[in-house]
């Protein structure tokens, strides 16, 4: 029976268009567009939305460095983004800019809201100040000796070495990063938002199931210290908004950056109008809405994020979906130690659909780090997608061609094993929802571990040289690709480009999760051509080389 059908708007946090996709990215953006294309498979209305994050200094000085401008440059980010995504086989409905006029328009509406609320504060604070380059310094443009234990070249609201936070006038010797000269203070008229004044509606909100329990509990330590007001503005020079009745008064980037998931859907609507914008994003909103989000910003998604929606009158997430870092051979992602691997540069060697699997293969609905180990990468690989799942249908279809003009048989001799295999798609179902990934992955698995024992047992190799097995040998076969179509499905989601090719060779509709529930019978199939070739040590090795030699 198809379940109701739902209105589903998912995001990924919108990558920064100061630089190339990585596979720290893919790791999140792989997570989303597995679970979307899951729930399309489910038959549900689903739009998976994302975009650049296109303002802020860092921009601003990037392109005075390529000697470009920050429009341009972040148009050339943006265009190198999509094909990155079009090529790790990441589907997204819309990849728009947070640089546009929905945006523009979404963030100064928002902004007056608040402001005619009372939510808005204006008061003059003291900064730091590069003098030679005539711009105030964000704490990521100054270094110095941290207060604490003395270590040099730290930044000016961390120490990476012994792990102290503290405020850049506590910094010893400190520089500008961009200069280096010595920062001056100076004084700073700038705009607040009143965060205090949504924390009983922040406290209810964090914890009604629209988290993770391990998110909740860790933004308890923010109430018991209580929330305070939110600098939401920038000096010039700067690249972003200006902010309504100022000329040179910015909106911060993490005001407009997360208005972006309303700006890009905005676009997307407008070039689409039987979809509408309010359905989603109203007050009263019947769609789902959800968010998924590295551990990095959870504090601006969890709190600062519900507030301004909640305070313009838009809706809040049905939920917000964290996962943690990637590590690469067990270590941070690092230029110096070759462990940071753009997403072009995995994908001048290997597969997309071997690290979508992989990755799919660790992740849980936890916020736990997850390595990719390239020697296990490797291994898991030709094991599990050549060895097992491919091999399947590779065994079999040869007999079907060579003895049975690639016609499948009219009856299954294991209904029952049939059914069971058609069953476990319910537990699978539950588990890609849920973002058991790791789970669902692993109980693939078991199936095609039970498909290639039922092979293995029934020997077509030998029983084909008896002429009266031909009909047993006709209905093993047609088993096997049976069994291969329902792990064909369930692995869809992970293998969209597998998944089309099997469609050719099966010569059927593109696969649904309710086709689990009925067998391929009495059907014309194609000769079946190679699905995945197995990964040569050769390739990781070019894949490490290559990465040392960018960086």
């Amino acid at each position: 029976m198809q379940t109701k059908i739902r209105d589903i708007l998912v995001t990924y946090a919108l990558p920064y268009a100061n630089g190339s996709l990585h596979l720290g990215h893919m790791v999140g953006l792989i997570q989303t567009d597995i679970w979307v294309r899951f729930l399309k498979m489910q038959g549900h209305r689903c739009f998976y939305i994302c975009g650049c994050d296109s303002h802020g200094t860092p921009i601003m000085i990037q392109a005075e460095k390529t000697q470009t401008t920050p429009e341009i440059l972040i148009q050339t980010i943006r265009t190198e983004h999509q094909h990155d995504l079009h090529d790790f086989l990441i589907h997204m409905e819309n990849y728009h800019t947070t640089h546009s006029p929905e945006n523009k328009t979404l963030v100064d509406a928002i902004f007056l809201s608040h402001q005619k609320k009372g939510n808005i504060n204006r008061r003059t604070i003291k900064q730091a100040y590069d003098p030679e380059k005539n711009m105030f310094l964000p704490d990521r443009y100054i270094k110095g000796e941290c207060p604490r234990c003395g270590a040099k070249d730290q930044y000016g609201d961390n120490c990476e070495v012994c792990g102290a936070t503290y405020t850049t006038t506590e910094l010893k010797n400190p520089y500008s990063t961009l200069s280096g000269a010595k920062p001056i203070e100076k004084e700073s008229e700038h705009y607040f938002f009143k965060l205090q004044n949504y924390t009983e509606f922040l406290k209810k909100w964090t914890h009604a199931g629209h988290l993770q329990a391990e998110v909740s509990n860790k933004l308890d330590e923010w109430f018991k210290s209580g929330l305070e007001e939110w600098d939401i503005s920038r000096d010039a020079p700067y690249f972003g908004f200006t902010i309504p009745g100022e000329t040179q008064k910015y909106f911060y980037v993490w005001l407009d950056a997360p208005v972006g998931y309303l700006a890009s859907f905005k676009n997307y609507c407008e070039k689409n109008p039987k979809v509408d914008f309010d359905f989603f994003w109203n007050k009263n909103s019947k769609a789902e809405l959800y968010h998924f989000i590295g551990k990095d910003i959870i504090y601006f998604h969890s709190l600062f994020w519900p507030a301004i929606l909640e305070g313009a009158d838009f809706r809040t997430p049905t939920a917000i979906f964290t996962h943690g870092f990637l590590t690469i051979d067990g270590q941070k992602m690092s230029k110096s130690r070759g462990t940071f691997i753009k997403a072009r540069t995995y994908l001048e060697q290997l597969s997309p659909e071997y690290l979508r699997y992989y990755i799919a293969s660790k992740l849980s609905d936890k916020i736990e780090d997850i390595d990719i180990n390239l020697d296990d990468f490797m291994l898991r690989v030709n094991a599990d997608l050549v060895g097992k799942f491919v091999n399947i249908a590779s065994r079999s279809a040869s007999f079907l061609q060579k003895y049975f003009d690639n016609t499948l048989s009219k009856h299954l001799p294991e209904p029952e094993l049939f059914k069971e295999f058609a069953l476990a798609g319910k537990d699978i179902a539950n588990k890609l929802e849920q973002r058991e990934f790791s789970q669902a992955v692993r109980q693939i698995m078991t199936l095609a571990d039970r498909a290639n024992q039922y092979i293995d047992e029934k020997k077509p190799w030998s029983a084909i040289k008896d002429p009266s097995q031909q009909k047993n040998v006709h209905e093993i076969c047609t088993m096997a690709i049976n069994l291969f179509r329902l792990l064909m499905i369930y692995l869809k989601p992970l293998l969209p480009a597998t998944a089309e090719k099997v469609e050719m060779f099966l010569n059927i509709a593109p696969l649904t999760w309710i086709d689990k529930d009925k067998p391929l019978l009495n059907h014309k199939i194609n000769t079946f051509q190679p699905l995945a070739m197995r990964i040569d040590k050769k390739q990781i090795d070019a894949l490490k080389s290559t990465t040392h030699e960018t960086t």
